[in-house]
């Protein structure tokens, strides 16, 4: 049982429409003069990248760019871009882009500055000091990794996806500027939008802080429940329940993208600081072999994730059904929490996120394995409100099917 918790966010965050054109200034006062910006390059043809490097540009700023960044990452991209690195020599790195380009920035931060290969920091707590200065920009509205201390890889060998989890990865600089959403594909910005709904509701819904089975002397990727997280994770369902719709239908209306953007970021900084549980659990291995999006996967397995974790969480999930705009008054609150189930998965069809497992190529007899590999993912299981059995993972997934 712990008696503390703990709160850290990026050293500085920078949110607002047209906040781009302070990054120069912001980087400049850093004393940093060499920047290596870690993306894609749909984002280059785009000419998100131009946007961004232009106010680097008139700040006398040394740029370079790794532009091999790729949906869900592997370890062998993650290699790529640690050398295109080394190469350069960068003073700070940029990850411009979705989690998947931000993560990128951060383990090549991390080998830049401590050697060795990717490999050796999968996990909680491996990076063993400060890493080259990280500057995220994202340009969906998901993943949150502008302001978390992950960064979520593939290990195609082992067919999973793995984290590395330190305070460490927190940018020194987070900018979100919401018109660089603008240009994200209707297909990404529902799969990121779910994404972000995910880390809220799994933030909000997650074991409570003082019902962590870990000393409080013992270091933790996550803290559990705490009233920061709750605060914020509430905020960040009614800002995602109320424009996701509008941005994935209509992708100009800035509106919607800053309250995606907001709603997104929010939710990062409630998810690592409280936590992800079940619904990650189970997405990184079914998501390493049929090779979904992230957030495909997870909006795939959150309602039924939401369903096995109704006992425990009631009172939590009636409070989704009436953030998320639901009518709730004179309904009990079993009923209330049924309700925010079903909401979730009428958004989630709405927005076109795959209904069932089957839907994205998986078959009954792959199921155990998925569920062997996620209860194995101890620091995940510890956080969920109701403590998980392998047969109970099987469970779920097998009524996702």
């Amino acid at each position: 049982m712990r008696t503390t918790w703990n709160f850290h966010s990026a050293g500085q965050l920078v949110f607002g429409t047209g906040g781009v054109g302070r990054l120069g200034r912001l980087i400049a006062g850093r004393k940093w003069r060499r920047v290596l910006i870690v993306t894609d390059s749909p984002l280059v043809a785009a000419g998100v990248l131009d946007k961004v490097r232009a106010p680097l540009l008139s700040a006398d700023i040394t740029t370079g760019v790794f532009d091999g960044g790729r949906p869900e990452p592997t370890l062998a991209a993650a290699r790529a871009s640690i050398e295109a690195a080394r190469s350069f020599g960068p003073e700070a790195i940029l990850g411009l882009g979705g989690g998947s380009n931000m993560d990128l920035a951060k383990i090549t931060a991390v080998v830049l500055a401590h050697g060795g290969s990717p490999e050796q920091y999968i996990n909680f707590d491996n990076v063993p000091g400060p890493v080259v200065p990280l500057v995220c920009v994202p340009t969906t509205a998901g993943t949150g990794s502008e302001v978390s201390h992950a960064a979520v890889l593939t290990d195609e060998a082992n067919e999973i996806k793995v984290s590395i989890l330190s305070n460490h990865l927190r940018p020194s600089l987070a900018l979100v500027d919401p018109e660089l959403t603008l240009t994200c594909p209707e297909r990404a910005t529902a799969d990121s939008g779910i994404d972000a709904l995910t880390h809220a509701i799994e933030a909000y819904t997650a074991v409570d802080y003082a019902a962590l089975d870990v000393p409080d002397d013992e270091p933790v990727p996550y803290n559990g429940r705490t009233p920061v997280g709750e605060c914020l994770a509430e905020k960040a369902i009614a800002l995602i329940g109320r424009h996701l719709p509008t941005a994935v239908r209509a992708p100009r209306n800035l509106a919607a993208r800053e309250g995606m953007a907001l709603g997104a970021t929010i939710a990062g900084l409630a998810f690592s600081n409280c936590a992800v549980a079940v619904v990650h659990a189970l997405e990184y291995p079914l998501g390493g072999v049929l090779h979904c999006s992230h957030g495909a996967g997870n909006g795939l397995l959150l309602p039924h994730v939401m369903r096995y974790n109704l006992p425990e969480r009631k009172a939590s999930l009636a409070r989704v059904a009436a953030l998320l705009g639901e009518e709730t008054d004179g309904l009990d609150e079993t009923a209330a929490a049924e309700t925010a189930i079903a909401v979730v998965q009428r958004l989630c069809r709405k927005i076109g996120i795959p209904a069932r497992i089957r839907d994205i190529g998986g078959q009954a007899e792959q199921l155990p394995a998925f569920a062997e590999k996620a209860f194995a993912i101890k620091r995940l299981m510890l956080l969920n409100p109701r403590r998980p059995t392998r047969q109970d993972l099987l469970d779920i997934l097998e009524a996702a099917l």
